[in-house]
């Protein structure tokens, strides 16, 4: 069964002062780079990468990835159209089932969430992990969802008003990660930095 990776990586970080897709982990990883490779090894195909801001440079750090990037030309409307812009390609491209939908801003993140989570997919699959109680990502948009999601997936919200509509399975993942999304400098992880 195939499932398409979807990362968003479009953002400007404006609170962060850098785009996130290229903050370093503690072995020198782009985020970008870190999140892909994850997406990888849970067998996601294809890795579809939404780039906005820092396209360029965000792309060359992509460049030995196995990797497809698709710049969201309204990256600056915010997650929606990150959203809009990678379903599109996955939906247009890919026989997929599913799309498991990844923003680049979760260091945490680990190996073991994304196959939990990947392992519901098929073609209804609506699924979102949940840490400690609290919902999170990777998101899991069966395809039946994508125009759904396509269409009402706008600002910042992302899928919220499509799920709200639409209560996802929720799969607690609070025993293998925290799910944190890193906004500010100050928020980093010990050995995550900037540049």
């Amino acid at each position: 069964m195939k499932i398409a990776g979807l990362l968003l990586a479009a953002g400007a970080g404006r609170r962060m002062g850098t785009p996130k897709a290229l903050v370093r982990d503690p072995e020198g990883l782009a985020w970008v780079v870190r999140a892909t490779r994850l997406l990888v090894a849970a067998g996601c195909s294809p890795v579809v990468v939404v780039t906005g801001a820092s396209a360029q440079q965000v792309a060359s750090e992509l460049a030995s990835e196995p990797v497809e990037p698709v710049k969201a030309l309204d990256w600056e409307e915010g997650m929606g159209a990150s959203l809009r812009a990678g379903l599109t390609k996955v939906q247009d491209d890919t026989s997929a089932v599913a799309a498991l939908v990844v923003p680049v801003d979760l260091p945490g993140l680990t190996l073991d969430v994304v196959r939990r989570v990947a392992a519901r997919a098929d073609r209804s699959a609506l699924v979102r992990a949940m840490y400690d109680g609290k919902p999170g990502h990777p998101v899991l948009l069966g395809r039946e969802h994508w125009d759904g999601v396509i269409a009402t997936a706008v600002g910042d919200q992302g899928a919220r008003a499509y799920l709200e509509q639409h209560p996802p399975i929720e799969v607690e993942c609070g025993d293998l990660a925290d799910g944190a999304d890193v906004d500010r400098v100050e928020d980093l992880p010990e050995g995550h930095r900037i540049g």
